[in-house]
């Protein structure tokens, strides 16, 4: 009888294993070097209920979940053999039209523009499943022309875009100084100028704006370029925590492909985990994804200054999410909106659950 024969099938099997089992361990853990590997396992790795899902974000700082999730391969690894697509937007409003027009599936986005969304589609298009990032956000100013607070008054300040975010927190901040402004228009006692932040800190070295209400790290671009911080709008909120990145994901989406939702929530939740233990090497990551998503990487000077102002959480905040949605009201941006259902916690609460930790709070405005 042939040797051959003799080998027990079971060690055969286990032979046969052997190279797919040397292959996972090399796998395991995160960071770049891995990327390579994370991206054959992913490929190779049994697919969720959907081939690939679409993930927008921003290249910003108050983005660096998705920014350093992506870069680590920490997303796709969670999300196995179904493939990550994403893109890349300027501010909430276009995301938003990216989610209605079916373009992308999930997004990281501010609250503004997700109440905004919600809204408009009477609750029928979108859910928050989880928050991603708090604070992030200054009022730089000129400090020849600007030395107070009350000297904003007369002067141009830009945000990002109508109806985002900083917009409307900056329109809430003048109306509580008892000044007036056109919500539409900009206009009145404060020139509010809606200017992309790829371009503010040109407008800003032009001279044709006199600082503005913008997200890290276009607030310390500002600065380096000699700009002053005269306002963190954390300083604003209770605990110094307000939501300013969620994510979002299209209700059709959540309803067919629940596993899908929930990899790309325990990706995002083992990012966060992973920026607040390795900060040094999260902020290196984050500027290589800038890098790639822009062009250029932002100095070592202007990172270092903006990364300490924000927050990195699952926590939706959304008791303050409620708060900028009067605001927005208040700004005439909006009309009293229905929230109830905004938030769908159930996934990251079970994602939460499995790691041992506490369920997230939607301040009663959970889907019934």
């Amino acid at each position: 009888m042939p040797a051959f024969r003799t080998i027990p099938r079971r060690s055969i099997a286990a032979l046969a294993a052997l190279p797919l089992l040397i292959g996972a361990l090399a796998s395991c853990g995160y960071g770049s070097q891995a990327k390579s590997d994370e991206k054959k396992v992913a490929a190779e790795g049994a697919k969720l209920s959907a081939e690939s899902v679409r993930v927008g974000y921003f290249p910003n700082l108050t983005h660096a979940t998705a920014l350093v999730g992506d870069q680590e391969g920490i997303l796709q690894k969670e999300l196995g053999g179904t493939q990550l697509k994403v893109s890349t937007f300027n501010a909430g409003p276009s995301e938003i039209e990216a989610l209605n027009a079916d373009s992308i599936d999930i997004g990281f986005i501010g609250p503004s523009p997700s109440i905004n969304g919600y809204t408009k589609s009477m609750g029928k298009n979108l859910r928050i499943i989880a928050g991603s990032a708090s604070g992030g956000v200054k009022l730089v100013v000129n400090p020849a022309k600007i030395k107070t607070l009350d000297d904003i008054k007369g002067k141009r300040i830009a945000t990002p875009q109508l109806g985002n975010t900083q917009d409307v927190a900056f329109l809430n901040w003048i109306s509580e100084k008892g000044w007036k402004v056109d919500a539409q228009s900009g206009k009145g006692d404060v020139s509010v100028l809606r200017t992309d932040n790829k371009v503010t800190p040109d407008a800003y070295k032009s001279g044709s704006i006199d600082g503005a209400w913008v997200p890290e790290p276009t607030a310390s671009k500002l600065v380096s370029e000699g700009a002053k911080v005269l306002l963190d709008e954390s300083t604003l909120w209770p605990d110094k925590k307000f939501v300013i990145t969620n994510i979002i994901v299209s209700q059709k989406f959540l309803t067919e492909h629940p596993d899908v939702v929930e990899a790309v929530l325990r990706g995002s939740s083992k990012t966060n985990e992973w920026i607040n233990t390795n900060p040094d090497k999260a902020t290196a990551s984050a500027n290589t994804k800038l890098k790639e998503l822009t062009g250029k990487p932002l100095s070592a000077g202007v990172i270092d200054a903006a990364w300490p102002s924000i927050q990195f959480t699952d926590d939706p905040l959304a008791a303050t999410l409620r708060a900028q949605a009067d605001h927005a009201v208040e700004a005439g941006l909006l009309k009293q909106p229905d929230l109830n259902g905004i938030y769908d916690l159930g996934p990251l609460n079970k994602v939460l659950k499995a790691a041992g930790r506490s369920a997230a709070s939607d301040a009663g405005l959970g889907a019934k």
